[in-house]
């Protein structure tokens, strides 16, 4: 009676014997060992866009490489489950349509008074009528309200008060005193004019 163990044992020396098959097997092992190394190279650049650290896309692609090129999607799975979310790019996209929004809201002119929007153009609110710009006198153009002078002409709009020129101050009048012979001409006039003492 043969064996059928033996029997089957020796069909498959006989095929993994075959050239053909040997050839298939190390081609599939050649496949094998260049989709690992592809993965962990391509762990190592994916972790590198996604993270500023220097260190961290290295130790993703040892973690893909410790699965040894027959479980290396194992590893592969890992890394997708612990990487990042989102890209460095992404996240630099999104601050700067941010910063962009910041920047229109910004950038919309509102009344200081009741908090409506305003023209740049305007002098006064409609609404509140609270002043919003005032006019230069010298080229009539739109200044702030709290300049100090025209940034388009130089024209000055105030100067404070310990900044203006003074002149000397003027000398005390020195005050005579009455002698007795102007004391006496002064009563003589008085009595030949009485109205001139009221």
């Amino acid at each position: 009676m043969n064996d059928p163990v033996g029997a089957l044992g020796g069909a498959m020396g006989a095929f993994f014997d075959n050239s053909i098959v040997q050839m298939a097997m190390y081609a599939l092992f050649a496949y094998m060992v260049l989709l690992w190394i592809v993965a962990a190279f391509w762990a190592f650049r994916d972790m590198r866009d996604r993270s500023e650290n220097p260190v961290l896309p290295f130790l993703a692609s040892a973690l893909v490489i410790l699965f040894l090129p027959f479980f290396f999607p194992f590893g592969v799975m890992v890394y997708r489950v612990v990487r990042p979310p989102e890209r460095l790019g992404d996240v630099y996209e999104r601050n700067l349509a941010q910063e962009a929004l910041l920047a229109e809201v910004e950038a919309v002119k509102t009344c200081r008074g009741c908090d409506r929007r305003v023209d740049r153009e305007w002098i006064i609110c409609p609404w509140c009528r609270t002043r919003l710009h005032r006019v230069c006198p010298n080229c009539e153009r739109l200044v702030g309200l709290d300049w100090s002078l025209c940034a388009w002409c130089g024209q000055d709009f105030e100067r404070p008060a310990d900044a203006t020129v003074q002149g000397p101050a003027p000398a005390p009048v020195a005050r005579r005193e009455p002698t007795r012979s102007g004391m006496a001409r002064r009563s003589g006039e008085d009595a030949r004019n009485p109205s001139r003492g009221l």
